[in-house]
């Protein structure tokens, strides 16, 4: 499921982060990856040791919590640490998989990533090139969001990152361990929770709502792993 989550992070929080990353130092993003994504990786990052990145990941995770669209597709139980990268001077990054496992920057803690995240800090205007490139049974998809949005997607998924060719495209990206690992599965449970909201907001009968939403927790309790 490829889904925009709009305005996780207001104007304002979007730029006190720029400020405050644009003063910090970035090292070779291929640091945190291993030997067959370091063949396709040409970005820079903040270092996983860096207070500022601790302190801004906590900041994303803290909205992204707040926001009931992510929290219905992504039924999170896990989330790694958000990273930051930065993507300029022809930086890219070729088609790749995620790992199926992900570690934190000190090893202590890992994760199943079954859905990844990126969080979008460059309005479309500031950079050409930068485009998420998702390749799935559909196709390829191009997604490139104002800044405070995001875009959540399978893991299991074949992606890429085109070269930026002006300006710097500046990101969050994290992953996530669903309570549901199907991806097919979420998009059902997600449906089903988009129609209930609609149906409340219409004033439906509140007895059948009752009903539906019973049937939905229903299926999370069968479905779930925690």
């Amino acid at each position: 499921m490829l889904l925009h989550i709009p305005e996780v992070l207001s104007t304002s929080q979007v730029a006190d982060m720029r400020r405050r990353m644009d003063a910090a130092e970035w090292t070779d993003g291929r640091q945190t990856v291993g030997p067959q994504g370091a063949k396709v990786k040409r970005n820079l990052q903040l270092p996983d040791a860096s207070p500022l990145r601790k302190e801004l990941g906590d900041l994303v995770v803290a909205a992204l919590a707040r926001h009931p669209l992510y929290h219905a597709a992504a039924l999170p139980l896990r989330t790694l640490s958000p990273r930051f990268n930065r993507y300029e001077g022809g930086g890219e990054y070729g088609f790749h998989i995620d790992g199926a496992v992900m570690a934190s920057g000190h090893g202590d803690t890992h994760i199943r990533s079954d859905i990844s995240c990126t969080l979008f800090l460059s309005d479309p205007e500031e950079y050409d090139g930068g485009e998420l490139i998702v390749s799935d049974t559909y196709g390829e998809h191009e997604v490139k969001l104002p800044a405070g949005d995001a875009i959540v997607y399978p893991s299991s998924s074949l992606h890429r990152v085109t070269p930026v060719t002006r300006g710097a495209r500046v990101a969050s990206f994290f992953w996530v361990q669903s309570m549901v690992r199907d991806d097919g599965t979420r998009r059902l449970l997600l449906e089903m929770d988009t129609a209930i909201r609609k149906l409340s907001a219409d004033g439906a009968d509140p007895a059948s709502i009752l009903q539906l939403s019973g049937v939905y927790h229903n299926l999370l309790r069968r479905w779930a792993e925690v």
